[in-house]
C-alpha cells in the first residue's frame, strides 16, 4: 500500500507539472500562417518561395507554389519577407494574442530597378549594314583578344570562378528539393545498374573517348 501510495503520487504530481510546461508553451508560441501575394496591382497573384525570417532567431522557412506559408514562431517576432524581384516586408507578430493561431495575407509590391538609357539606330537597310560592316578596321590585336577571351579554357576558367546569381542558387534549390521529394522514401535509382548507362560505356569505350585529350591542354 505504501507504494502504492508513493507511486500515485508521482502521476498525480508528473502530470500537474507537464500541464503546466503544455500551458507556459501555449502561451508564448503561436502557429503564423498565411497567403504571400502580390501587391503591384489587382490581381493578386501568389508569390512562390517568397522567404518568410524569423528575425530574432534567424531561422524561418518559405512559401509553397501557391504562395501559402506556416510557420511556429513566438508573440512579438519580428517576420521579414523577402523574394527576388520584390521589396523586403517587415511584420511583428502581436504580443497580446489570446489564441495560440494566426493568420494574414502579406502583400507585397515589385522592386523596380532603373536601368540606363539605351538608345539603339537602326541601319536603313541590310545592304547599307553590309557595307558599314565590311569597312570596319579590326586591328590584329583586336583580333587576338576576342580569339583569347572566347577560347574554352578561358570560359571554362570565368565558369569556375563567377559566382552564381540568386536565379541560380534558387533554382538548383528547388531541383535538389524537388529530386529529394520525388524519391521520398524510396531508394534513388543507381547507374551502375542501368543496362543504358553500361551500353553508352561500351560504346564509348570502343569510339576511344577516354583516349581523346583536351585541345586546350
Amino acid at each position: 500500500m505504501h507504494r502504492l501510495f508513493v507511486l500515485s503520487c508521482i502521476v498525480i504530481f508528473g502530470s500537474t507539472f507537464i500541464n503546466a510546461q503544455d500551458g507556459a508553451i501555449d502561451s508564448t508560441l503561436v502557429q503564423f500562417s498565411g497567403m504571400i501575394l502580390d501587391g503591384s496591382d489587382d490581381n493578386l497573384y501568389p508569390i512562390p518561395y517568397a522567404n518568410v525570417l524569423i528575425r530574432d532567431e534567424a531561422r524561418g522557412t518559405f512559401s509553397d507554389f501557391n504562395g501559402f506559408f506556416s510557420v511556429v514562431a513566438k508573440k512579438g517576432d519580428k517576420i521579414t519577407f523577402s523574394a527576388i524581384g520584390y521589396r523586403d516586408v517587415d511584420f511583428i507578430i502581436p504580443d497580446t494574442l489570446a489564441e495560440s493561431r494566426y493568420s494574414i495575407v502579406q502583400l507585397m509590391s515589385q522592386d523596380t530597378i532603373n536601368l540606363p538609357e539605351t538608345v539603339v539606330f537602326p541601319w536603313p537597310s541590310r545592304d547599307h549594314f553590309k557595307l558599314e560592316f565590311l569597312a570596319m578596321d579590326v586591328s590584329s590585336e583586336l583580333q587576338e583578344k576576342a580569339i583569347e577571351n572566347i577560347a574554352e579554357r578561358s570560359l571554362r576558367r570565368l565558369r569556375e570562378i563567377v559566382p552564381a546569381d540568386g536565379n541560380e542558387n534558387a533554382d538548383y534549390y528547388l531541383r535538389k528539393e524537388a529530386q529529394s521529394y520525388y524519391y521520398l522514401g524510396q531508394t534513388p535509382p543507381m547507374n551502375i545498374f542501368s543496362p543504358i548507362a553500361w551500353g553508352q560505356f561500351f560504346e564509348s569505350w570502343k569510339n576511344g573517348d577516354f583516349k581523346k585529350k583536351d585541345k586546350d591542354k
